[in-house]
């Protein structure tokens, strides 16, 4: 199925059903950001290479399937496969900018405002398709270091980082004097809860005016608790951190699974559709900063 470019009073119809989606998860009692995805990897765009991004990583994840790779129904083709008979595909997104006159221009370059449009595809994932040669079909490879050696990595290449101190008994970013508290490691149940922890808080650092500027301008302060934007500004983070502990091959140890827990988030993605879709490509922005990707580097790994 070829792409299709969503017009305006159809947008908000994708923003419903990608976050239908992940309540659907919810209700299951799954949460979709909290998905052992180093268990077989990132989504991967199978004749690209190219790993999906945002909220096409819990999207394709939440799927069922054993295989990272996914193709569209063209792309399968043009490998010598072919989807079998009755098998359904799974939706993913991915933003398209369009250029559009402003109302007053005052000069040429003025005139021309870039705005983004949501636009969908299907695609199949390879237990899906036959026919496909296996020489066509990488080798999964083993990683060759040790998962928490590859999250403090993470910790200590990220570019201006905030200090991070250790002590008490509260994990939080205070944004006044851009800082991380931690607890001290001995105080979490596994090494991979106090890495899983930390990236949580790392990726609230982001939005320090400093580095990606989500938080507030003027005084950097985070959003008042139980606030729309608080609750958005969690999910970034727990966002971010999933997509950390991805990339290390750890498990994500933050999250509870309790009902409390995820009625919450079921409240907050059904009075606002649009939240988890927004909340996927900022937090995928926080890890990518954490990661010193350049934006060349991360549109190099993101799926077409």
């Amino acid at each position: 199925m070829a792409a299709s470019i969503l017009t305006p009073p159809e947008r908000l119809n994708v923003y419903e059903i990608v976050t239908e989606k992940i309540i659907a998860q919810l209700e299951l009692g799954v949460i979709p950001w909290h998905r052992p995805w180093s268990d077989v990897g990132v989504p991967v765009n199978l004749p690209s290479g190219r790993h999906y991004r945002g909220i096409n990583v819990m999207l394709l994840s939440c799927a069922g399937y054993s295989s990272p790779y996914w193709m569209t129904y063209k792309q399968a083709q043009e490998m010598g496969g072919h989807v079998r008979r009755g098998e359904k595909s799974t939706l993913v997104v991915f933003w398209k900018w369009l250029e559009a006159d402003t109302d007053e221009p005052q000069t040429k370059e003025e005139s021309i405002k870039r705005i983004p449009f949501l636009r969908y595809y299907s695609v199949f994932n390879l237990e899906q398709i036959d026919g496909i040669p296996a020489s066509r079909i990488p080798t999964l490879k083993a990683r060759n270091i040790e998962p928490i050696e590859a999250a403090q990595a993470i910790v200590d290449a990220m570019p201006n980082r905030p200090c991070i101190g250790h002590g008490g008994d509260k994990a939080f970013y205070r944004p006044a004097t851009d800082s991380v508290q931690m607890p001290n490691r001995e105080a979490f149940d596994s090494a991979e809860a106090y890495h899983s922890t930390l990236f949580h808080e790392l990726t609230h650092a982001t939005g320090h005016p400093s580095r990606l500027g989500r938080l507030d301008g003027n005084n950097s302060r985070l959003a008042p608790f139980g606030s729309a934007d608080y609750s958005k500004e969690e999910l970034v983070a727990e966002m971010g951190a999933a997509f950390l502990c991805a990339e290390a091959g750890i498990e994500n140890a933050t999250l509870t699974q309790s009902a409390s827990y995820i009625g919450g988030w079921l409240e907050a993605l059904k009075n606002d559709r649009r939240m988890v879709v927004l909340a996927a490509a900022q937090a995928q922005k926080a890890a990518d900063f954490i990661l010193h990707r350049k934006p060349h580097e991360a549109a190099q790994l993101s799926a077409a």
